[in-house]
């Protein structure tokens, strides 16, 4: 049955002006207006690049120079859309030529633009109300399109309270579970270094073996975390990014859960790293496998280098999310390579705590896509 919609709520350039004064961000699109207050921190060009523009019409900037937004950029600015200008009120300037939003967007001057989507959970092919985790098997061949059209909410993935904690973790988490670990067990392998007792490839021969000296522990260290950015490389990849058959319900209820989940909402501050349980698994399998390829003492090395290399990609990927780093700085651009990732690049730019290995695997996010800096 048809239900009417309500009118949308219409306002006053006056009041407008009064809500930017204390503090609001509202933009508007001709006659659309958006309220962007909960989105400035989040904002990929930087909260300030918003602030500017708060009580202005953005139209003219939408489509750049310097920075044309994606389909998906338009569709995030219309979860914040509040109503319309009073007719005759929105005839003003529009946005300075050349003075992007580096991450939203909106509508054309007459109509929608046909890019577009109304976010409407009444309408979406999912049931917002119910936990997604057993929906998302049935969206088949609409499934990689939908997962790759964000939205501004949280997730609920389990009907279960005691699953749906264990699928959250707070970004702090990661620091009192890991780093414990990472300093006992860097203790443990400087002091079994320190005896003397380890040779590399003491299997094969006795008379050729190499003496590893608790001095060359730092090096190993180091290598242990060069060997994780490429791990994290080919499982962002390889793994989180496979493109699961639109026949298979079970892969693609997996897919969701490892990764699918991040980029549907990837503002959810919950679900920005990997909870420890889970973690602990996957951890713990590394491990394994390391201890059968190297010396004891070697392999734990190696691993506790790894393991500290997860706990910076981790608070790295967190930052890249909420973060607010200087312009110009690494960080910077990481977070604009990232955001880039999710909203126009979702087959490449698979680097998260460095761009390294996009390189030579050919999966770097064209520069020429990238906002020049002033």
């Amino acid at each position: 049955r048809a239900v009417a919609m309500a009118a949308p709520r219409s306002f006053s350039a006056a009041e407008v002006r009064a809500r930017c004064a204390e503090g609001a961000c509202l933009v508007r699109c001709r006659r659309r207006l958006y309220d962007l207050s909960g989105f400035v921190r989040l904002h990929p060009g930087g909260e300030q690049l918003l602030r500017r523009r708060a009580g202005t019409d953005v139209s003219a900037a939408l489509d750049g120079p310097p920075h044309r937004h994606s389909a998906n950029a338009r569709r995030w600015l219309e979860q914040y859309y509040v109503g319309e200008m009073e007719p005759g009120e929105e005839q003003v300037p529009p946005a300075a030529p050349g003075v992007g939003l580096c991450g939203v967007c909106g509508a054309a001057p007459a109509r929608m633009d046909p890019r577009c989507k109304t976010v409407d959970v009444e309408k979406d092919l999912v049931d917002w109300q119910k936990p997604l985790l057993w929906q998302v098997g049935y969206l088949g061949e609409k499934y990689d399109e939908w997962v790759h059209q964000p939205v501004d909410r949280p997730i609920r993935l389990f009907h279960s309270d005691f699953l749906e904690s264990l699928s959250k973790t707070a970004w702090y988490v990661v620091i009192v579970v890991w780093v414990p670990v990472v300093l006992y067990l860097s203790w443990v392998s400087y002091t079994s270094l320190a005896q003397g007792n380890t040779r590399l490839f003491s299997s094969f021969t006795t008379e050729y073996s190499i003496p590893i000296h608790k001095y060359f522990f730092p090096f190993i260290f180091l290598m242990g975390m060069f060997l994780w950015s490429l791990l994290e490389y080919l499982i962002h990849r390889f793994v989180f990014h496979m493109k699961p058959p639109a026949s298979n319900y079970y892969l693609i209820t997996l897919h969701f859960l490892l990764h699918g989940q991040h980029h549907k909402s990837p503002f959810d501050s919950s679900r920005l790293v990997f909870p420890p349980v889970p973690a602990s698994l996957v951890i713990g399998f590394f491990y394994g496998v390391l201890q059968l390829l190297l010396p004891e003492v070697l392999g734990l090395s190696v691993f506790v280098g790894g393991l500290c290399g997860y706990v910076i990609y981790d608070m790295m990927h967190y930052y890249l999310h909420y973060g607010s780093p200087k312009k110009g700085t690494y960080l910077y651009g990481l977070k604009a390579y990232h955001v880039k990732h999710h909203f126009e690049h979702q087959k490449s730019g698979f680097g998260i705590s460095t761009r390294f290995w996009d390189r030579p695997f050919r999966t770097l996010i064209p520069e020429e896509t990238f906002e020049k800096e002033d």
